[in-house]
């Protein structure tokens, strides 16, 4: 079966709760775009409280073919919360050709900063979409999920991201996919994807139990401690 042709021009903005895994699946998501032979820039948005961000891992997504918009660890060194500010050229990254992907900070006051970016709410392309973990105290439950989401302000589809680290099992990503299937339901949006750890991507198909498309995750962040 052949994939679904994709738009021109894809801007998408992940967000979410802390530790939901958007960052991981920003990354994910431009090399997936980037393997299909589309030019893809991933910007780090993530300035609220940064501890896991691309600062770290910069140089060597770069290397792999990928145009990042992050700081460098070693020009925000000493800078305490300074640190955290928007690089200047990271406003302007909708004037860039080709895809645009936005690894956004977490909670109401990470999606805030897609307020600076120069022509975002106004751009008919940009999609944001929340990234949910079941395990996460604040999007454990389908009310939990409605509640949070919406506190986000604008969204246009959910993605299951339910794990428990290295003790993850199939049965929790399904449960997750039902939670958040239903979540969905009510907030209205779609279901964007479920996805899965490359070592698990075998025992779950191409597909979750309710049919979404499976995303397949490599791990990256682990290496992107600030």
């Amino acid at each position: 079966m052949s994939s679904p042709q994709l738009p021109v021009r894809l801007i998408e903005a992940y967000v979410g709760e802390y530790a939901s895994g958007k960052s991981e699946n920003a990354v994910n998501r431009a090399f997936e775009l980037n393997r299909l032979g589309r030019r893809v820039t991933l910007v780090d948005l993530d300035l609220v409280e940064p501890f896991y961000t691309l600062r770290p891992l910069k140089r060597g997504l770069e290397g792999a073919g990928l145009a990042v918009l992050a700081w460098e660890t070693r020009e925000t060194e000493g800078l305490g919360e300074a640190g955290n500010i928007l690089k200047p050229e990271m406003c302007w990254a909708l004037h860039r050709f080709g895809d645009v992907i936005f690894d956004v900070g977490y909670g109401v006051s990470g999606a805030r900063v897609l307020n600076l970016i120069d022509g975002a709410w106004e751009d008919p392309d940009l999609k944001i979409y929340a990234v949910i973990n079941i395990a996460r105290p604040v999007t454990a439950t389908v009310p939990d999920i409605v509640e949070h989401v919406k506190s986000l302000g604008r969204f246009d589809g959910l993605i299951n991201n339910s794990h428990l680290g290295i003790e993850t099992d199939v049965e929790f990503i399904q449960e997750g996919a039902r939670v958040v299937a239903a979540a969905a339901q009510i907030l209205g949006v779609p279901v964007v994807a479920t996805t899965v750890m490359e070592e698990l991507a075998p025992l779950v198909g191409d597909r979750d139990l309710l049919g979404h498309p499976v995303r397949v995750l490599r791990r990256f962040m682990p290496r992107a401690f600030w």
